[in-house]
Parts: C-alpha cells; sequence; structure tokens
C-alpha cells in the first residue's frame, strides 16, 4: 500500500546479522598497485565523528543506515552518549486494532509523513495500559493490572518490572512513567482503584511507585475515595502525579462529571487526602486524556453537550497553569472533527513534545495538533483498514530514540 515501508525490510534492528564485507588487502609487492591507494573514508573516520554525521538524519534514516555494514550497526546501537544530541526527533504513533490477537500495527512517522510496518515488544493484547517518556514505553497487563514491562521500541531493548503490588485485577488502574532526560533513570507508577465490598459509595485507592534506581515497589499512599472512583488515566508531570477521577453520581456530586487530583511523588506525603487537591474540569467532558508536553500538564477533553453530557460536540485542548488554573490552547475546527466520520464519546490521545495526536476508536483515521504552530493536520492515510463496521482502533504516541535503555 502507498505510504507503507515493512519495519523489517527499512529497519532490520533485531535482525541484522550480516558481517562486515571482505576488503582485499594490497601487498607493498604488488606490482599492480597505484601509487595512490584509495582509502576509504569510513574507514579513517573516527567513531565519534561517525555518530556525529549519522545523529543529523531522521532517526528512521539511522537505524536504516545500521545495515550498511557492522561498524555502522555497531555505532547506531551503541547506546553512548553522543545520541543525546542528536537532531530533535517528533513523537511516533503506534496504532493497531483491538483485538484478541497478538498485537501488530504501523507506526507513523510525522517528520517523514510514513507508516511502517511495526512488531512492537512486549505487548501481548490491545487492551494493555502503556504510557511513555523520553523513549521509554511501558506496558501494563490489561487483565491482572499488575504485570509490567519498560522497552525501547526503536531498539527493541526491555525487561519485566517486578510485579506491581495492590492485588491482581482492581475495578481500574492507571499507568504512569517519567524519564529523567539527563541521567535516563525512570519512575513508574501505578494507581489501582477498587469498590469496597457492597459499598458503591466508597473505592479503595492506592498509588505504587517503582524506582529504576531501586528496582523496587513501594507504596506510598492509599485512602478511601468517598463518592468518586478512579480510572484509567493519570500521568507523570515535574515529579507529580495527576490522576484523573470520576463521580459515582451517589452523592448528588453529578457535575462536574471529572476532576483533577495530583500527589507529589518526590515529597510522597502519607498523611493526606486527594481530594483536598480536587481541580474541577473546564466543562463538562464526555472523557479526557491527559500528557506532559515538555513539563506542561496537557489535557485533550471531548466537549458533553449542556443538555446531554454524555453526548460529544468537539474536542478541546486545555494547559494546566500554576496547579490550579486551566487555560485553553484550542479547539478541534468542526471540518476535522466532521472529518473522523462517526466520532464516539470517548476517543484516544496522546503527545509528546509539542506534537498531540487524536484518533477516534471507530476510525484508522490520525489527527495531529502541534501546540507550537497551532496547525490542525491529518496524517497520511494510515494502512489500517477498517474491515467489519464495529471493528475498533486505537494507539499511543512515543519519542523514538536510541540512546536510552529499560
Amino acid at each position: 500500500m502507498a505510504g507503507e515501508t515493512s519495519w523489517e525490510e527499512s529497519y532490520p534492528v533485531a535482525y541484522f546479522q550480516s558481517e562486515v564485507a571482505g576488503l582485499k588487502p594490497t601487498s607493498e609487492d604488488s606490482d599492480d598497485q597505484d601509487e595512490d591507494a584509495l582509502i576509504s573514508l569510513d574507514a579513517v573516520l573516527p567513531d565519534d565523528l561517525l555518530e556525529k554525521v549519522l545523529s543529523f538524519l531522521p532517526i528512521a534514516s539511522i537505524v536504516r543506515a545500521s545495515s550498511v555494514c557492522r561498524r555502522w550497526y555497531e555505532a547506531v546501537h551503541s547506546g553512548r552518549c553522543s545520541w543525546t544530541k542528536m537532531s530533535p526527533q517528533k513523537p511516533w504513533y503506534f496504532m493497531f486494532t483491538c483485538s484478541d490477537d497478538a498485537v501488530a500495527g504501523y507506526a507513523y512517522d510525522p517528520s517523514l509523513r510514513k507508516w511502517y510496518g511495526f512488531d512492537f515488544p512486549c505487548i501481548e493484547r490491545s487492551n494493555w495500559s502503556t504510557s511513555s517518556s523520553c523513549g521509554l514505553v511501558c506496558l501494563m497487563d490489561g487483565e491482572n493490572r499488575s504485570r509490567v514491562f519498560v522497552c525501547n521500541p526503536i531498539t527493541r531493548d526491555w525487561k519485566r518490572l517486578h510485579d506491581a503490588p495492590g492485588g491482581k485485577a482492581p475495578d481500574y488502574s492507571a499507568l504512569a512513567m517519567s524519564v529523567d532526560r539527563r541521567t535516563h533513570g525512570y519512575t513508574v507508577a501505578v494507581a489501582k482503584c477498587k469498590q469496597v465490598p457492597q459499598d458503591y459509595y466508597q473505592w479503595q485507592f492506592s498509588i505504587h511507585v517503582y524506582e529504576s534506581k531501586t528496582r523496587a515497589w513501594l507504596t506510598p499512599f492509599a485512602e478511601v475515595l468517598v463518592g468518586w472512583r478512579g480510572g484509567d488515566e493519570c500521568v507523570i508531570c515535574n515529579g507529580v502525579l495527576y490522576y484523573l477521577i470520576y463521580s459515582t453520581g451517589v452523592l448528588r456530586n453529578v457535575e462536574p462529571r471529572h476532576c483533577l487530583v495530583m500527589y507529589d511523588l518526590s515529597a510522597r506525603p502519607a498523611r493526606t487526602s486527594l481530594m483536598r487537591t480536587a481541580i474541577p474540569v473546564p466543562c463538562s467532558l464526555t472523557c479526557g486524556r491527559l500528557m506532559n508536553l515538555r513539563d506542561r500538564l496537557i489535557m485533550v477533553g471531548g466537549i458533553g453537550k449542556p443538555d446531554r453530557p454524555g453526548i460529544i460536540k468537539g474536542i478541546g485542548i486545555w494547559e494546566l497553569q500554576r496547579r490550579r488554573e486551566w487555560r485553553e490552547v484550542a479547539r478541534m475546527p468542526h471540518k476535522f472533527f466532521q472529518g473522523f466520520g462517526e466520532f464516539d464519546d470517548v476517543f484516544a490521545s496522546s503527545g509528546a513534545d509539542e506534537l498531540i495526536y487524536i484518533q477516534s476508536f471507530g476510525s484508522p483515521a490520525l489527527l495531529t495538533f502541534d501546540t507550537t504552530q497551532k496547525l490542525w493536520r491529518w496524517s497520511t492515510k494510515s494502512p489500517v483498514t477498517k474491515r467489519f463496521p464495529l471493528q475498533l482502533f486505537t494507539g499511543f504516541s512515543f519519542e523514538p530514540r536510541l540512546e536510552v535503555a529499560s
């Protein structure tokens, strides 16, 4: 299909095993030797300069270059700090269909505006939770919600963490990850929420934190929420865990249906109440998606109709300022909203750097919004095709990087 390239053909990251091509040596005694022998520039180019030259290329071209020879392969996958100074790379988007089959999909590169067949490591089912930061992606099993993996999808480096505490199969769970761009150490937070037995008013809520430095989980916070329950949306921004909670409607707190609460992962106070930090959402939302764009907390939300709050009428983007106030960044123009066709009240949205992706669960169409240029733009047509009316699609974004390992 036009615009699609096989990941295995263009990016032999895990499969490239060829030897360096043999070079026939020349003898000083050879009669037919030219007086001025040709010398390959690659032979005299130091490793650091080779990596410097390659670092100016798009990430797709860098990984493709690794198939030239073994030396270039080792340079690309060395993990040396030279790759930290490579040209800025826009976040990619991995799209796949929702099914019980193993997950395989397509990755979209907004720089080259191309789709690539992509076999994502670790993820086994489409209902797995995901979170990404600085080149790493964290994945959590959607069934028992305790198995957690961390991987670099470009280099295919991955590891399984110790199972998250807090019990298996909670009613709701959310996953967030944050990577230190200087040290590459990372923090994983899992929020779990379970209804108190035979009591719809109360929900047991707990936060579990994993640090790559200590390689251990701890549970710094637990609380019983009354009239509110957890969900599946959280993000870490500037050392603070932000989490969307939802009204159960049993205490007449129907409006707002959503509320944002926060927990300081740096201070980790044990005696506090999340509801004291609660911030109402800016308007009636059908759903909300949280993301960290350059240490700015961004929420993409479906705007509900005033008389029918569960029916979506548009999509807005807001930024949280000073941890208390929402500033509207943009609203999706109606022509783009209509371009999705049938749009459900919930949808997929994620982003990094300055780019936000929005995708309807009922369509493989992918819309991007550049928060710097205030520019809405469709991606090139996705190679994912809709084969039957009720087929669903989803996806998430991640930063393509070479120097970060799990």
